[in-house]
């Protein structure tokens, strides 16, 4: 009986030992976590609403919901007027 609980705890301590090796150590999970959330926030502001404004070669100011290819341009984010109340059940 004593050489079967031997064997037991034999391998839980090996499997112990392989993950406590295996795991990232805390700084690579830090830096893992913060390119993770500096993704996540990229994202989110890619998926934001935008228009852009940029002028033509006349000088004539544009503002389209689609980016003008090779002239320079600003983002301008849509933000919905917080005092707008939307009710789906009207």
């Amino acid at each position: 009986m004593r050489l079967t609980w031997a064997l037991v705890l034999g391998v839980v301590a090996g499997v112990a030992v392989a993950w406590w090796l295996s795991r990232d150590p805390p700084e690579l999970a830090r830096e893992k976590q913060a390119r993770a959330e500096a993704a996540a926030a990229a994202n989110f502001e890619d998926s934001r609403p935008v228009l852009y404004r940029w002028r033509d070669d006349d000088g004539a100011l544009h503002v389209t919901d689609a980016a003008p290819k090779g002239r320079k341009y600003e983002r301008i984010p849509i933000e919905p007027d917080p005092a707008i109340e939307v009710h789906g059940d009207r």
